[in-house]
């Protein structure tokens, strides 16, 4: 059964997904498969065994996966390196929302099931953004831009309930980490996790690869941005994006003493 058509109802843009994806089957109707959308070489190993799929098929039955399943909100987009902006990912985010401010998104580099996990974005309210301290919002991003432009898509999402989510997202702000650099090729998750950011105007992504991206998709940049064009645009709240003053907070590796041997 399509999950939206199952799921209990919840606040927020959820809402708004759910009484759009209610009204589809009450019409008799299941919301479109997408088409399989991914990037990069495969991961480093062997096909899994027939044992290990065994195994895997034996947990699926056994073993509940709440948290996963609660995973029902599927949205598309981009994220670069804190620290290099010529380095886009294309980011397929799996989230759920723990409370009304608060989002929590899986991110893997394609919508099938070979792709690779490659990281996390949590999403907050502005309200919740505004009472962090200094140093912790120059870990987060904005999101007006990539909502009002067309950037940010939600497939198999009915543009007028899209449109509403839109609405809800472009006051929120996010701080992701991508562990497996799939950009430069890499096999394996090699080094240590890297802090991400958002855009946020235009001319800052190269176009075809959003033309790539709507390609594979099935959806069109342009055509969102008409539909989103009532949309107030936010002015971003102090602190966010700090890339932008040409300075940003990245990851290093330190050598410190561990604490408390046993």
């Amino acid at each position: 059964m399509n999950r939206l058509c199952s799921t209990p109802g919840r606040r927020g843009f959820g809402s708004a997904l759910l009484a759009g994806a209610a009204a589809a089957c009450a019409c008799g109707r299941q919301a479109q498969a997408q088409p399989a959308h991914g990037s990069g070489p495969p991961a480093a190993g062997e096909p899994p065994s027939l044992q290990s799929r065994a195994l895997a098929a034996g947990a699926a039955l056994l073993q509940t996966k709440a948290p996963l399943n609660a995973m029902d909100l599927y949205l598309n987009g981009f994220h670069f390196y804190a620290d290099d902006m010529g380095r886009p990912v294309e980011s397929h985010h799996y989230c759920t929302h723990l409370t009304e401010d608060l989002h929590q998104c899986t991110i893997f580099d394609g919508n099938t099931q070979q792709s690779r996990l490659i990281g996390i974005e949590y999403i907050i309210s502005e309200r919740l953004f505004v009472q962090l301290p200094e140093d912790e919002k120059r870990l987060w991003h904005s999101h007006h831009y990539e909502t009002t432009s067309g950037q940010l898509v939600m497939p198999g999402i009915p543009e007028a309930v899209e449109t509403v989510a839109m609405r809800q997202l472009a006051n929120t702000y996010g701080k992701t980490w991508h562990t497996w650099q799939v950009d430069r090729g890499d096999a394996l998750p090699l080094g240590i996790p890297q802090l991400m950011m958002g855009y946020t105007r235009d001319g800052q992504l190269d176009p075809q690869i959003v033309a790539a991206r709507d390609r594979g998709l099935g959806v069109s940049m342009a055509e969102k941005r008409r539909a989103r064009s009532e949309i107030t645009v936010p002015t971003p709240a102090a602190g966010a994006n700090a890339w932008e003053s040409g300075q940003t907070p990245q990851l290093a590796v330190n050598a410190v003493e561990v604490r408390n041997r046993r």
